[in-house]
């Protein structure tokens, strides 16, 4: 049962309640404020003791699997390479972006998997890039969030691999779609030649780095580089386009090093000679300032981002305090059970996100497997669009249930109106997928799935405002699509450790290529034991296959998530992610909520 109209209006930070507005000021207060309501319960309302118990250690596996991989790839090649850094009197990739980042500020990885479980060499001797080599990341610096990319100098020199360039343009792209400062810690050796056939040519080869520097520099968005060593061929050009860059003592920028040098032209002469900070600083002009060493190159970046434009977020939360969820984040490590196929609340998943766990849900009467509704993150307005999971009430055959987790008509037309108003209001969208797909049959087919479907996609294309994509559980077939998956290009896509994206479940699709030797129902029809063992062992293989590539980090490893992390970090990275929708100021619609779109679209399905 919904709350009333009038249960919890968001009024600021002077009242929580419509009691202080007086019965004349109603509507106003409505429509110039937005009616968030409590939404969730808690935890013991919903779910018995031993599920908690259950569905925590089933987590926590995941999580404890999820922390050991970060580990190895935050080590890079291991401590022998680390002291080869410190031996040279340089910092490490993960020290500089530490010491970059303001004191109190996390660190959110972009890519961290990218490359992972992947060998490369050949003739005997195969080599590891964990994280390819670079680190992209979410950080805080002077109170303004920055994407930051940092070659890491213990993996082969910080050089680019298969993949590098595709990960150091995916948080350039970040930073353009946001319009946040970006900064380049460089310490790179150019290519991995070894591999140099997969990482140089292409579309979004090593080349296009160098592109979307260009196209950063005329959208306005502030590049600032450090040059920290070897900057060799492509890792010489990486800095240059910024609009500062500062070299330490030991670093130079080059197009070919020393050693190429000494054999094209039989020339005795150092890279430092070549194109040193003496080279770049006062002959060439390629950089604007030589600082003797690290923490001095880190400082002087730190005061260069304390100049760009001060953080828009403040003045858009409109002194309304961040504040917790009335039921505790850390609680979402509880909610899922192991089971893909068991469902959970989505609302409550909603409840534990949001703050105070308030939400104006909207159009709740119509399409009720999807829920969509706004609440604030750290303070700041942001769209929610969910799977409801389980039975849902069938409008089609009054008195009937249908599965949740489906895209149907209803919910298809509701989450595309939904989606065009938080556009047209200026509303970052965030997406939490569980969904197995769209609905399928004659009837379904009747209804104009297709067209509604078409009609979402076009909506979801051609969206300005900032989308955020989180794979809590399923993201299946054209469904995945539909809800902004990755393919439809929000700024970022998350997801859990429990996370499946396939076109169809290994199950289904073992049953699908088999379907010729099963009957009705889907058993093996055959009588004879030796075919109807090679039948099934074909079908458990094709499970298998399946079930191994629905794994996230495979997907995380071939770039088609952004992210892996743990329920519970959900709403601290979202907080980052909102925040930095809203840093930037008068590149994109941002209406007040007076003017809302959303106030219309509530008032016209009113009690529908």
């Amino acid at each position: 049962m919904q709350p009333s109209r009038s249960a919890c209006l968001d009024l600021g930070p002077s009242s929580t309640s419509l009691g202080t507005v007086s019965g004349g000021a109603k509507l106003g207060a409505e429509m110039a404020f937005v009616p968030l309501h409590p939404i969730g319960s808690p935890r013991e309302q919903f779910l018995e003791a031993e599920e908690v118990r259950r569905h925590g250690e089933f987590m926590q596996g995941k999580v404890q699997e999820l922390e050991q991989r970060r580990a190895w790839v935050e080590a890079g090649w291991g401590e022998k390479y680390v002291a080869r850094v410190h031996a040279k009197g340089k910092m490490t990739a993960w020290e500089r972006v530490r010491h970059l980042k303001d004191e109190d500020s996390p660190i959110y990885p972009i890519g961290s998997f990218i490359n992972y479980g992947i060998e490369f060499g050949q003739g005997g001797r195969t080599m590891e890039s964990p994280g390819a080599g670079v680190i992209t990341a979410f950080i805080r610096v002077e109170n303004r969030w920055v994407v930051v990319i940092a070659n890491d100098n213990t993996v082969a020199s910080g050089s680019w691999w298969p993949q590098t360039p595709e990960k150091i343009e995916r948080a350039q792209e970040v930073g353009l779609r946001l319009r946040i400062p970006v900064v380049y810690l460089v310490d790179c050796s150019g290519l991995f030649l070894p591999e140099q056939s997969r990482s140089f040519p292409g579309r979004t080869g090593a080349g296009h780095i160098f592109q979307k520097n260009a196209v950063l520099s005329d959208a306005g968005v502030p590049q600032i580089a450090g040059v920290f060593g070897d900057c060799i061929a492509g890792g010489g050009y990486m800095p240059i386009i910024s609009d500062r860059v500062y070299m330490t003592e030991q670093a130079y920028m080059v197009i070919a090093g020393a050693a190429l040098i000494k054999g094209a032209k039989s020339q005795k002469i150092t890279s430092l000679d070549i194109g040193g900070p003496e080279v770049h600083v006062h002959q060439s002009a390629c950089a604007d300032q030589r600082v003797p060493d690290d923490p001095a190159c880190l400082e002087a970046i730190r005061r260069e981002v304390a100049s760009t434009a001060a953080c828009g977020a403040d003045f858009r939360r409109g002194g309304v305090e961040a504040a917790e969820p009335q039921f505790g984040s850390g609680e979402l490590a509880t909610l899922f059970p192991p089971d893909h196929r068991t469902y959970y609340d989505v609302r409550q998943v909603l409840a534990r996100l949001v703050d105070r766990s308030l939400f104006w849900e909207l159009i709740p009467h119509r399409g009720k497997e999807m829920v969509v509704g706004v609440g604030r993150i750290n303070g700041l307005y942001a769209g929610f669009i969910a799977n409801v999971q389980g039975p849902v009430p069938d409008p089609e055959h009054r008195g009937k249930f249908k599965p949740g987790g489906i895209l149907y008509r209803e919910g298809i037309a509701k989450i595309s109106a939904f989606s065009r108003a938080c556009n047209s209001d200026g509303i970052p969208i965030i997406w939490l997928q569980d969904i197995s797909g769209f609905d399928i049959g004659a009837e379904a087919e009747a209804h104009g799935l297709l067209g509604f479907g078409s009609n979402l996609i076009y909506t979801n294309s051609t969206n300005e405002t900032p989308m955020f994509t989180v794979l809590l559980r399923k993201a299946s077939g054209a469904g995945y699509y539909a809800m902004a998956g990755l393919p439809y290009e929000p700024v970022l896509q998350l997801a859990t450790p429990l996370s499946r994206q396939s076109v169809m479940e290994g199950r289904t699709l073992a049953i699908a290529t088999y379907n010729t030797k099963l009957d009705d129902d889907f058993e093996i029809a055959t009588e004879d034991p030796e075919e109807k063992e090679t039948i099934r062992r074909g079908m458990e293989a094709v499970e298998q296959r399946i079930e191994a590539d629905m794994d996230p980090y495979k997907a995380a490893s071939q770039r088609d998530v952004d992210e892996i992390i743990a329920p519970q970090e959900l709403r601290p990275y979202l907080a980052c992610l909102v925040e930095a929708a809203y840093q930037a100021q008068g590149y994109r619609r941002l209406k007040n909520p007076r003017i809302w779109s959303l106030h219309d679209l509530d008032i016209l399905t009113e009690g529908v």
